[in-house]
Formats: structure tokens, C-alpha cells, sequence
């Protein structure tokens, strides 16, 4: 969404950065952090994890500050050797952790479902990690779920969902990944059985349990190059062959199916996750708009063929049937056939070579 002025809100949030007073947001956490002990009877804090950098820096930080946390993971069907590498290192920071693995079957009929119905492959696992761990607090009385950036914040949302406390069922259903559905959506898919895990606690369930939920990020200036920094000086990797997919090689690198899931925002949208991860760039001040445009020149065409081949193989589809759906979400408010190619008009490099 755009201002009166043409400015994102996403630009908007990220300029009131400089006027948040961040001493007051930690002492703040720290409120929270006293809060959830006194009503702990054992673990303080449930942190949901995927072994990337950014839940590294989670971990780290809950310790910093004497939390005893429980770290719950959904595993990916696409989990990466490195991914594996990164997670087993997070646990030996000194956590206990439960990894939360949903039968492989559920997992390919749900993920073939949301690609033909919505082309989004990431539902399932959006809704898995949205719904497992205010479930697993709830039925362990975990007092605090720990997450982690607020991307309402970050890459753009109404100011009154930028706070500390929103993740409930109306943030789930715009920020979830979800398209706005939850488990209950899916009946008919899948029966209520299989989609078990899909089904998170009520905001009922959530309030008489006492468990909250808060964004880490509203409390500490969020940055990715900060949190890989912290998340390396204490074990994490980056992937060595280079970004997986978008700009930053430390990031996506847990799993083989994700690139797909960011990729399919060209077809829809005209822009992929590089541009995502150069916008952050540039509102940090470590690029210029014209250095982020030469990387988009450079890297010229992202899509991830080794990644949709895994992907196919695992849903049982060819690639060309992968494609042939992927079309159905080509958008034709952007996208014009001229040539016998699509191309996007007045698109940001104009020499770009449309294959």
C-alpha cells in the first residue's frame, strides 16, 4: 500500500526505526521476560525454529536473558543437509527441542493442493508453523511464544499491526501465508484427521492457558545482517555456492522447496525475492537504488529448476504439469504476450531478456 506522498508502508515502518526509543522497548522485554517466569513451571518460553539464522538469534537472545526455552520445529519434507547442520547446532546452544515431523502422504496432497488451487505450495507448511506451536505451549502451559519479526513491520501493514502482541487469528489470516484459510478451509482436501496438525488452539484456548505471543522484533531493531552476524559467531553456516534464492546467502537455506514458493511471486506480482531482499538493502543504507537494480540485471532470470525438480518428484507430477499449472496464475493486469514471449511492460530494466 502506498501513501498520499507514493511511499510504501513498508518505508514507512522502516523510517520510524530512528524514533523508537529501543532502551524502553528492552526494558520492556525485559517485563515480559520477569512476567513469563513468575508463571513458568518449567519451561519460561516456546520458541518455534526452523535452524536459520534468524531463529538462531532468537535462541541466543531468549538465553542472553535467563529464558528457559523449548524450541519447536515443523520439518520440512525439502529439509536441506545444511539445514540439518544449522538445527543440530542451534539444539547444542542448550535447548531442549521437539522436531515435528507430519506424515509425508498429508504433506504431498495438501502441498499438490495449494499449488493447483491457490499456486502456493507454502500453505501447508505456513499453517504448520503458525498453528504447532501455540498448540504444543498450550498443552505444556508454556506461559511466552517467542517469535520473531513482525513482517506487518517489515515489509508493510497498518500501523496498529505493529506491535508486540498481534499475532491472533486476524494477523494469521493476512500475514500467515495462508491466503486467508486456515485447517478448517481444507476439509474435503484432506479429512479433519489428517489435518490435525494444521489446527492451532482457539484465541479462547490461547487465553485461558495464559499463553502470549509476542515478535522479538518489536523489542530489538530487527536487521538481517545483525541477526546473521549474532546467529554466526554462534555456529551457524551460510550456504557456501551462494545465495539459494534471492540476495542473501544465509537465508531460504533450510529447505529445497521454498525457493519455488518465492518464486512463484513473478507470475503473479512481477518481482521475485531478490527485489524483496535488495529493498531491505537499500532502506539499511547498505545499497543504492541504481546498485540494487545493476544485481537484478545481473542475476537476469532466478527460476529455481533443480528446486521444481525436487519439488515434482516429491508431489509425484512432471514438470511439465508443474508449468501448465503455474500458468493458470500468470497475471495478465502485468504480464502481455508479445513476440510469442511473455514480458512485463515498462519493467524495470528495459533490455531484460524475456524467455
Amino acid at each position: 500500500m502506498l501513501n498520499e506522498h507514493g511511499v510504501c508502508n513498508a518505508c514507512e515502518s522502516h523510517a520510524t526505526k530512528r524514533t523508537i526509543d529501543w532502551a524502553a522497548r528492552t526494558a520492556a522485554f525485559r517485563k515480559a521476560v520477569d512476567h513469563a517466569k513468575s508463571r513458568s513451571t518449567g519451561y519460561d518460553c516456546l520458541i518455534p525454529v526452523s535452524g536459520g539464522k534468524d531463529s538462531t538469534w532468537q535462541v541466543v537472545k531468549c538465553l542472553e536473558y535467563g529464558l528457559n526455552p523449548l524450541v519447536v520445529t515443523w520439518k520440512s519434507p525439502g529439509r536441506t543437509e545444511l539445514g540439518a547442520q544449522n538445527l543440530g547446532n542451534l539444539v547444542n546452544l542448550g535447548v531442549d527441542h521437539i522436531d515435528y515431523q507430519i506424515s509425508p502422504d498429508v504433506e504431498r496432497k495438501f502441498t499438490y493442493e495449494a499449488l493447483e488451487r491457490y499456486g502456493s505450495p507454502a500453505i501447508p507448511m505456513h499453517m504448520a508453523i503458525f498453528n504447532l506451536p501455540p498448540k504444543i505451549a498450550a498443552s505444556f502451559r508454556i506461559p511466552l511464544v517467542v517469535w520473531g519479526e513482525n513482517s506487518a513491520f517489515e515489509y508493510g501493514g497498518p500501523e496498529e499491526e505493529w506491535t508486540g502482541f498481534q499475532l491472533n487469528g486476524a494477523w494469521l489470516r493476512r500475514y500467515g501465508v495462508t491466503q486467508g484459510t486456515t485447517a478448517q478451509d481444507w476439509i474435503g482436501t484432506l479429512t479433519r484427521r489428517e489435518l490435525t496438525p494444521y489446527f492451532g488452539p482457539t484465541e479462547q484456548e490461547l487465553e485461558a492457558s495464559g499463553v502470549t505471543a509476542i515478535f522479538l522484533g518489536y523489542y530489538f531493531e530487527w536487521d538481517p545482517q545483525t541477526t546473521r552476524d549474532i546467529a554466526v559467531a554462534n555456529g551457524f553456516q551460510a550456504r557456501s555456492a551462494g545465495a539459494k534464492t534471492g540476495y542473501y546467502d544465509y537465508a531460504d537455506i533450510d529447505d529445497d522447496f521454498i525457493s519455488v514458493h518465492h518464486w512463484l511471486k513473478w507470475y503473479k506480482f512481477g518481482f521475485t525475492r531478490l527485489f524483496d531482499n535488495l529493498s531491505l538493502e537499500i532502506r539499511n543504507g547498505r545499497l543504492t537504488r541504481e546498485q540494487a537494480v545493476a544485481i537484478v540485471r545481473n542475476r537476469g532470470d532466478e527460476t529455481p529448476h533443480e528446486d521444481i525438480g525436487k519439488l515434482c518428484h516429491f508431489l509425484n507430477i512432471s514438470g511439465g504439469h508443474f508449468f501448465a499449472i503455474c500458468e493458470t496464475f500468470r497475471n495478465h493486469d502485468i504480464w502481455r504476450r508479445e513476440d510469442n514471449a511473455w514480458k512485463i511492460p515498462h519493467f524495470l530494466i528495459r533490455d531484460w531478456s524475456w524467455t
